[in-house]
């Protein structure tokens, strides 16, 4: 009976235990997001109190904005093609072969790999705008002109057909962020004896592994390397910026739909505007997180 009295003090009420997250929720996500679809129907330019126009921001984003539909439609579509789908294939099979190596190997591989997302910003000013400098002194442009591949070097940060590839390389080199380590977890404590199961009944080798062993059993992490993946990647907005020094990007032929709401909202401060595309730009990730999650969910 005293055991049972100690266990019934020490229980708490569910939403007690749930409240800290509640209000951190709240706080950082329900009031920022409604906040930003009220301002959607609004003009607002921070000087003056928001005026209300209706679906207008909406109508001219689809309508009257040629910028978003001839060059930040078709970027972002290309850049998360590119980042988001090719850069959560390439986190997958960097993951299963770095579970291939013996613990320690792996773990410094690891750490080479992850580091680039997390100081991914710094090195790009430091580096991979001297990497990709216009002129003759530039790394790719004294490779290049020294082999006579090229005569002239090319502004690859300044040029229209330049710019979006350079992004989506740097892009790349810094995507294996959080949802490349939890691929990589999950494949490192799938159980060996699936391996050996699936050897007696008739898989022959390592792809046939990955594909009847290795997926099935870690759809909970894929499903959350997806998610990271899609939200990461439609975020972006400082790779351009970053390497051609300007916003909007030079032609704009860097700029992305996260690019093109810090133009609106922080350079021309029409917040109404950017609020309106900033909504698009969510339900645009909510779409995708829906069938990402329709793809990985475990199914019964």
């Amino acid at each position: 009976m005293r055991k049972n009295n100690k266990i019934r003090k020490i229980k708490q009420p569910p939403w007690l235990l749930l409240t800290p997250y509640a209000v951190i929720f709240i706080i950082f996500i329900i009031i920022p997001v409604s906040a930003a679809i009220l301002l959607s129907f609004t003009y607002f330019n921070t000087i003056e109190p928001p005026s209300f126009v209706g679906l207008r921001n909406y109508i001219d984003l689809f309508t009257s904005d040629t910028t978003f539909l001839q060059y930040v439609l078709p970027n972002t579509i290309a850049y998360a093609c590119f980042v988001g789908a090719g850069g959560y294939i390439l986190s997958f099979f960097l993951a299963w072969s770095l579970s291939q190596l013996t613990h320690r190997v792996r773990t410094v591989m690891t750490i080479i790999i992850y580091s680039p997302s997390m100081t991914g910003g710094i090195l790009i000013s430091k580096i991979w705008t001297v990497v990709f400098d216009g002129s003759e002194t530039g790394y790719l442009n004294y490779l290049l002109m020294d082999w006579g591949i090229i005569s002239e070097p090319i502004k690859w940060l300044q040029s229209s057909e330049w710019l979006l590839p350079v992004m989506i390389i740097v892009a790349l080199w810094s995507s294996m962020g959080v949802g490349f380590l939890s691929i990589f977890s999950g494949i490192t404590n799938v159980n060996k004896e699936l391996y050996e199961a699936a050897r007696v009944d008739g898989v022959k080798n390592r792809w046939q592994e990955i594909i009847y062993v290795t997926i099935p059993s870690i759809m909970p992490q894929m499903l959350f390397g997806a998610v990271m993946t899609i939200v990461n990647t439609f975020q972006t907005s400082g790779v351009g910026v970053a390497l051609s020094g300007s916003n909007p990007t030079p032609n704009y032929a860097g700029q992305l739909i996260g690019t093109h709401i810090e133009d609106y909202g922080f350079i021309r401060y029409e917040m109404g505007y950017a609020a309106a595309v900033s909504v698009v730009l969510l339900i645009f990730i909510k779409f995708m997180s829906a069938g990402a999650n329709k793809l990985f969910a475990e199914k019964d």
